[in-house]
């Protein structure tokens, strides 16, 4: 039986059948992997490790946009 996978994207709660990539949701959520920092359970992943990572129930990510300028 298989339970339906709730993540938190910067406080907005998404829902997935199973657990997916960081690329998947990025893709699922129209984010550009340029110019944005990543945060899953208050820890930064590192870019280099994004390919890898898999999101499981309840996991809270913060996706962090760059800006330019000041």
């Amino acid at each position: 039986m298989s339970h339906m996978v709730q993540l938190h994207v910067n406080d907005q709660a998404y829902q997935y059948a199973t657990e997916i990539s960081l690329p998947q949701l990025l893709k699922d959520l129209n984010l550009p992997a340029k110019g944005i920092a990543i945060a899953i359970n208050q820890t930064v992943i590192p870019k280099t490790s994004w390919p890898t990572v898999r999101l499981k129930h309840d996991d809270k990510v913060l996706v962090i946009k760059a800006t330019q300028g000041g």
